[in-house]
C-alpha cells in the first residue's frame, strides 16, 4: 500500500489545507471536516485508511470521532492532534484506540512520517489485517474476533487444523468462545456438511452420561422403554465436542478413550460394537495436566486429546480487542432490539478497558446488551453500565490521584502563569486577580 485515502478533521482551516495540500502531492486522496459532526457523517459514509482529528472541535470532539472511527472500521488508524495543554487527553485517545498524536505546531515532514509508518504497518499486515472471521451455522452469522497477536495466533491454528481429522482440546477460562471456536474448525472443514454435536459434560449425572453417548437398548435399564441412538453415534462422519470435559469421572473417562482409540461404541445393555468416524474436540476450563497429576484425570485420555492444544486468552490478555467486540455488540443487539444506541461515549470506553472481565467476553456481551436496552440517549453512558464495572473504574481513578499540598498547587499554577505570559510580571498579575506586590513575595517565596 503506497496510497491512502485519509481524513483531516480540524476547525481551523489554515491546518486542514496544509494538510491536504501535503499530502496530496505525496499522492494520497484527501477529504476534510470543518467539526466533529462532519468527521462523523464522513467516516459513516466512506472508508479511509487514515483520519487526522483535532481533539477540540465543535459539535463533537475528537474522543467522538475517534469512538465512531473505530465502531464503523476498526481499520482506520486515528491520530489525534492536539494542542500542548491537551496531550495527556490525547495520550487518553491512544488507550482508546487512537494510533498515534501530532501536537500543534506539526511541520510537513512530521505529518508525512506518520503517514508512511502507518501505511508501511498496513504493508507488513497485508491480508492478515482481518480482525474478524465469519462462522455460518445454525441459519445464523457468527463472528469469531479480535486483533491483538495472541487472537490472531488462534485463528491461524484454527484455519491450520480444520483442514485435518487431528483431535483438539480448546482450554481457557469459562466465556472465552471454546465452543465457537470449536464450530470454527467443523465449519471450515471437510466434515461442514455432516452433524456437530455437543454435550456439557457438567451438566449430566453420570448415571445418564453413558446413555446420552453411546445410546442404549431397549429394556436395558428401568425406564429404557425403547431403543435409543446416542449421541456419538449420531455424530457419525462429523464432529462431536465434548464440553468441560475435566468434568467427568474417571469410569467414563475409560470409555470415551475406548471410543476415541477404537472408533467403536456399545450402546448400554448390549454386546455389539457399532464402528463410528468421529472426529472429536474437547473443550475445558481446568488445568487438565494438574487434574493429570491429582489422579483425577487419565493421562493416556488427556495425551490423547491434546494432539492439537488450542489456548484462548481471556480478555485481560488481550485488550485490544476490548472495543472491538463492545462495538461488535452494540450493532448486534441494537439491530436485534431496534433501539438507536449507535455509540459508546469515551468515559464508557475508558471504563470498559480498565475493567477486569473475570466472565470475559460473555459476561462483555451480556453488559453491552444491558446498556442498548437501558439506554436513552445514542451513546452507551456510565449510567447503562453495572454499578461494579463505573465502580472500578473509580477506584483504579483513586490509586493514580495524586494529592498535593495547596502551596505546590498555588506554585506550579504562577509558575505555567509567568510562561505564559514570557514572565511578564504586571500581565500575570492582573491574570491571577492579584496586586504585583503580592506576585513578587511569591516570586520570591
Amino acid at each position: 500500500m503506497d496510497k491512502a485515502h485519509i481524513l483531516i478533521a480540524d476547525d481551523d482551516v489554515t491546518i486542514r489545507d496544509a494538510c491536504r495540500r501535503i499530502l496530496r502531492e505525496e499522492g494520497h486522496s484527501v477529504d476534510l471536516a470543518e467539526d466533529g459532526a462532519q468527521a462523523q457523517d464522513l467516516i459513516q459514509n466512506r472508508r479511509y485508511d487514515i483520519a487526522f482529528v483535532d481533539l477540540k472541535m465543535p459539535k463533537a470532539d475528537g474522543l467522538q470521532v475517534l469512538a465512531r472511527a473505530k465502531q464503523v472500521d476498526m481499520q482506520t488508524e486515528v491520530v489525534i492532534i492536539t494542542g500542548y495543554a491537551s496531550i495527556e487527553t490525547a495520550v487518553t485517545a491512544m488507550r482508546l484506540g487512537a494510533y498515534d498524536y501530532v501536537p500543534k505546531p506539526f511541520s510537513p515532514n512530521e505529518l508525512r512520517n506518520v503517514v508512511n509508518k502507518i501505511l508501511e504497518k498496513k504493508r507488513l499486515l497485508g491480508d492478515d489485517f482481518d480482525h474478524d472471521w465469519n462462522i455460518e451455522f445454525d441459519g445464523e452469522s457468527n463472528v469469531m474476533i479480535g486483533e491483538s497477536p495472541r487472537i490472531r495466533e488462534v485463528f491461524r491454528l484454527v484455519k491450520k487444523v480444520a483442514a485435518t481429522d487431528s483431535t483438539v482440546l480448546i482450554y481457557g477460562e469459562s466465556g472465552t468462545g471454546k465452543e465457537l471456536v470449536a464450530r470454527a474448525i467443523h465449519y471450515n472443514s471437510l466434515r461442514k456438511d455432516k452433524p456437530f454435536f455437543t454435550v456439557d459434560c457438567g451438566s449430566l449425572v453420570e448415571t445418564l452420561f453413558e446413555s446420552e453417548l453411546f445410546g442404549h437398548e431397549k429394556g436395558a435399564f428401568t425406564g429404557a422403554i425403547e431403543t435409543k441412538h446416542g449421541s456419538f453415534e449420531l455424530a457419525n462422519q462429523g464432529t462431536f465436542l465434548f464440553d468441560e470435559i475435566g468434568n467427568i469421572s474417571i469410569n467414563i473417562q475409560a470409555k470415551i478413550l475406548r471410543a476415541i482409540q477404537e472408533k467403536e461404541i456399545r450402546r448400554v445393555g448390549s454386546t455389539k460394537t457399532i464402528k463410528v468416524d468421529v472426529r472429536v474436540i474437547a473443550a475445558t476450563n481446568r488445568d487438565l495436566r494438574r487434574s493429570v497429576e491429582e489422579g483425577t484425570f487419565r493421562d493416556d485420555l488427556y495425551y490423547r486429546l491434546s494432539v492439537i492444544p488450542i489456548y484462548l486468552p481471556s480478555l485481560r490478555e488481550r485488550k485490544e480487542d476490548i472495543l472491538l467486540l463492545a462495538n461488535h455488540f452494540l450493532d448486534k443487539y441494537r439491530y436485534r432490539r431496534k433501539r438507536e444506541v449507535n455509540g459508546i461515549s469515551a468515559e464508557v470506553q475508558e471504563m470498559l478497558l480498565n475493567y477486569k472481565w473475570p466472565g470475559n467476553v460473555r459476561e462483555l456481551e451480556n453488559v453491552i446488551e444491558r446498556a442498548v436496552v437501558i439506554e436513552d440517549s445514542t451513546l452507551i453512558r456510565p449510567q447503562s453500565l453495572p454499578p461494579n464495572i463505573a465502580g472500578e473504574r473509580q477506584e483504579v481513578q483513586a490509586e493514580h490521584f495524586e494529592i498535593k499540598r495547596l502551596d505546590q498547587i498555588e506554585k506550579e499554577h504562577i509558575i505555567k502563569t509567568l510562561e505564559s505570559t514570557n514572565w511578564n510580571r504586571t500581565k500575570t498579575a492582573k491574570l491571577l486577580g492579584i496586586d504585583r506586590k503580592t506576585l513578587y513575595d511569591k516570586i520570591k517565596k
